[in-house]
């Protein structure tokens, strides 16, 4: 699995014309899921998504994490964090996992996220075409991949 995390003052996913998800502070989450993918992977990432300390405490310093600022999470399937992007100029998807694999994953990381901070968390819709308004606060971004661990 692979994230992408965005710190965001306030984020959105619009389908159709109609908002699907919608958050203030929190994380935007960009979230990849491969054919190799494990509940080991989920739960390893579900963990440091909720624990990423990256918003800032009294002195300023990023120290806090979601849990310490009351935030909330945006959760966007994204497939196109596995392009193969070596040959050529037309990026190959044969790495992401098709969708009999990846929602049921993606329906888990749902549960797992919204256990561990104890509320709901917004999304967007598994395959839509999605249009999604942030704003990056910092900007923080940080990526993170489940075959990265160590």
């Amino acid at each position: 699995m692979r994230a992408v995390l965005q710190r965001v003052s306030e984020a959105s996913c619009t389908v159709d014309g109609k908002i699907t998800g919608q958050i203030k502070q929190g994380f935007l989450v960009l979230l990849g899921i491969e054919d190799a993918d494990t509940m080991e992977d989920l739960n390893w990432l579900a963990q440091k998504i909720s624990g990423m300390r990256v918003f800032s405490d009294e002195n300023e310093m990023m120290n806090k994490a979601l849990a310490d600022v009351n935030g909330d999470i945006l959760l966007i399937s994204q497939f196109t964090l596995f392009a193969a992007t070596k040959k050529g100029n037309r990026p190959g998807f044969t790495k992401a996992a098709k969708p009999d694999i990846a929602i049921p994953l993606y329906e888990m990381m749902i549960e797992k996220l919204s256990a561990l901070l104890e509320k709901k968390v917004e999304t967007g819709i598994f395959g839509a075409d999605m249009k999604i308004a942030l704003i990056n606060d910092g900007p923080v971004t940080i990526i993170i991949d489940t075959k990265n661990k160590e």
